[in-house]
């Protein structure tokens, strides 16, 4: 039967917090960017969880917007779409590819679970370099994770085994939890050198190793 490793992609497979980073330092200084990038990590969820219908380029400008008007910032004129702008260049982490390569050879179907929108992916996708049987995105469902909507469609669109089905992220909040709490196995790349964890199946610190990993938890046939 087929094996299935759903992925988030910003945090897990491209450096979201790079990304967001660098444009904060743009636009604001190098000074206070890592309390920017604290904020803004803040903001996010909230305006996802408040407005899960509008699209993640609305996300991203609405969340610039109220990050400079709660910090007392100025945003120069014209940058309030900057985030949404700088998303499909942000880079792709080096372990990306070899590490999902090395999965797809050993039988894995590999998915984007991923709060955004299907042109800012289609961007990513073509960085990352590798081909995904299926993509579901926010802005195709109305809904953002950790809301269970993302793996519902892929369960109606793959027909996966969930006995088979391995979910992989670097955010504990938008995927570990709710994964876990649906009884999948996860497995957790924590690239930010958080504290251990309790809630994921396996703990990595990036992709370069996840075919064993994956292999361990759902070995082949």
């Amino acid at each position: 039967m087929d094996r299935w490793a759903t992925f988030d992609c910003y945090g897990t497979l491209v450096d979201w917090n790079g990304g967001i980073r660098t444009e904060l330092e743009r636009l604001f200084g190098v000074e206070r960017a890592d309390e920017l990038v604290a904020r803004y990590h803040e903001l996010e969820p909230e305006i996802q969880t408040s407005n899960p219908g509008i699209s993640y380029r609305e996300v991203l400008t609405i969340a610039l917007e109220r990050l400079a008007e709660d910090e007392g910032l100025t945003l120069p004129e014209g940058e309030t779409s900057a985030l949404a702008r700088s998303l499909p260049s942000w880079p792709v982490f080096d372990d990306v590819r070899p590490g999902l390569e090395e999965a797809r050879d050993r039988g894995w179907n590999l998915c984007i679970l991923s709060n955004t929108d299907r042109d800012l992916i289609d961007s990513s996708m073509v960085s990352i370099g590798i081909a995904f049987k299926l993509i579901v995105v926010a802005g195709e469902i109305g809904s953002y994770k950790p809301a269970p909507k993302h793996w519902e469609v892929f369960r109606e669109k793959s027909h996966a085994d969930p006995a088979r089905h391995v979910h992989v992220a670097q955010s504990l909040f938008h995927d570990i939890e709710p994964a876990s709490a649906m009884g999948l196995p996860t497995i957790w790349i924590n690239r930010l050198g958080e504290p251990d964890d309790p809630r994921p199946t396996r703990t990595l610190t990036g992709v370069a190793d996840l075919a064993d990993a994956l292999d361990s938890l759902v070995p082949p046939e």
